[in-house]
């Protein structure tokens, strides 16, 4: 698809809105040409279609509606009735534009939230990226296959010992060049982001037979089915003929190959096929949990299961846990003693040297990186993801990241757990789960009085609700417990799982 060059003033006058990552990946994928025959986000008839029917509404099969929604304040400034104002301009989250979408339909799908339908063109090309050029469109890639039968692979994971024999034996018995796709829009089903997912599968790449590697941001839909109905028409669009079945139904497009099942040889040291290994002399794949066990510890991982290449990527990504960065939050009521249980952690480990932690405050992140937010739910959330980006980044450099605001909604909580595993780190929930009236007696503040007495709007445990975690790694209660005692437990728990040697 070419680059679309804008009639003067468009780009300033024409609204613009930043996609949500899922629709900013298949925006790539439609600018592309890997979602052919779809050109742009589907209107309404063609998306109710697919809902129903997996099917465009002339027919056409399609597994997944593709669509944009936009907040109803992006929606009011579109009119699919004039040329200027009928078009919306899709950035990326930096705020380049990427691409420009031509309304032809607006239709309101939930309250506040509108579905633009319509094609989409290019207006400017990526800047940046990593693996930027393993990003090819389906043409470049097309043009450079051999003649013959394609082998697609979905690498979801790293590619072991175990996969790699799968890989070639189906290569060689249909005799077929290999496609990697190797999917980036979001982490594998284990947790790893998708530069290391792809820095994994190029360290295993010479031991593949001969094979193309591309970068796709192909996500999960949450619907195995729907996900490998996708993923065989996006693979077909690539030049595929076949495709190694991941254990999802796929068909129509292309042509399924059923990996067979391996086994290590101990006779040999080679893999073969389960049934020409005796039950006695095998070994199967390792499960994930056993991998991470061994990168949680710093053990090595096998060579008879993983090359020495990727394991070195897989260490890399998922260092042992005395050396990963760590996002600690704990969260409970005001006065429950979440600040000083953290400062006391944080001393500890200054005094041991063991690991550099930095403490965020709630209250001194209020002032320092919230200031002008106030106390509604919205802000409330805004400060909690603040504090989270922080953290994270701290944990992405190895750190530990100490936290203690109130945190008084889950779902923002779970926002800063995903946000500390998006970056390699790991995170603890720590509920100081002191009673609220043991907090209101403490009132080091007055602000309970003050929220009694009406002066203190949306507090939380008086006028604001406070839910309390049910996923919450470790819980205090400092009314039974002196701070001493719940700093003890705090560090105990960091040396039994792994995060610290000793204090």
């Amino acid at each position: 698809m070419t680059d679309w060059v804008l009639p003067d003033g468009v780009l300033r006058d024409a609204p613009s809105y930043t996609p949500r990552p899922a629709e900013l990946a298949d925006l790539e994928l439609l600018l592309s040409g890997a979602y052919a025959p779809l050109t742009g986000f589907l209107a309404g008839d063609d998306a109710a279609s697919v809902a129903r029917r997996g099917s465009l509404a002339d027919g056409t099969p399609w597994p997944v509606p593709v669509t944009l929604v936009v907040p109803v304040e992006v929606a009011e400034r579109l009119d699919p009735g004039q040329p200027v104002r009928r078009l919306l301009i899709l950035t990326d989250p930096e705020g380049a534009p990427v691409a420009a979408v031509e309304a032809m339909e607006l239709t309101e799908v939930r309250d506040g939230w509108f579905r633009v339908g319509g094609p989409v063109r290019r207006v400017g090309a990526p800047e940046h990226g990593a693996f930027r050029r393993l990003r090819r469109t389906p043409e470049e890639v097309r043009a450079g296959l051999p003649d013959g039968r394609v082998l697609g692979v979905i690498a979801t994971r790293p590619l072991h010992r175990p996969q790699l024999a799968q890989i070639g034996n189906a290569a060689r018995t249909i005799g077929a060049h290999v496609l990697v796709f190797v999917p980036v829009a979001g982490p594998t089903p284990e947790g790893l982001a998708p530069e290391v997912l792809v820095r994994s599968i190029l360290a295993a790449s010479d031991r593949i037979p001969p094979a193309t590697i591309v970068a796709v941001p192909l996500a999960s839909r949450g619907d195995e089915v729907r996900d490998g109905l996708l993923r065989a028409r996006v693979a077909a669009n690539y030049g595929a003929t076949h495709l190694l079945s991941t254990g999802a139904a796929v068909g129509g497009a292309i042509r399924v190959v059923v990996p067979r099942d391996f086994a290590y040889d101990n006779r040999d040291g080679q893999w073969r096929p389960m049934d020409d290994v005796p039950p006695r002399q095998r070994r199967t794949a390792m499960s994930v949990d056993d991998i991470n066990d061994l990168l949680d510890r710093g053990s090595p991982l096998p060579e008879w299961h993983t090359p020495p290449a990727v394991a070195r990527e897989l260490r890399k990504a998922r260092p042992p846990r005395h050396q990963r960065g760590l996002v600690l939050l704990f969260t409970g009521l005001s006065g429950a003693g979440k600040s000083t249980v953290a400062r006391g952690v944080g001393d500890a480990l200054a005094e041991s040297g063991e690991r550099r932690a930095t403490t965020l405050d709630g209250d001194v992140v209020r002032r320092m990186l919230s200031a002008g937010l106030g106390f509604s739910a919205e802000d409330r959330d805004r400060n909690i993801r603040r504090i989270g980006f922080v953290a994270a980044e701290v944990a992405r450099h190895g750190g530990i990241a100490l936290c203690a605001p109130i945190a008084p909604y889950a779902r923002t909580r779970a926002e800063v757990r995903e946000m500390a595993h998006a970056v390699g780190g790991d995170f603890v929930l720590v509920h100081v789960a002191t009673p609220l009236a043991v907090c209101e007696e403490r009132d080091r503040k007055g602000l309970y009085a003050k929220a009694r007495a009406g002066m203190v709007p949306a507090f939380t445990g008086v006028t604001d609700p406070y839910e309390e975690p049910t996923d919450a790694d470790l819980t205090l209660d400092t009314s039974k417990l002196s701070v001493e005692e719940a700093v003890e437990e705090v560090l105990d728990f960091l040396v039994s799982g792994g995060w610290l040697d000793s204090v």
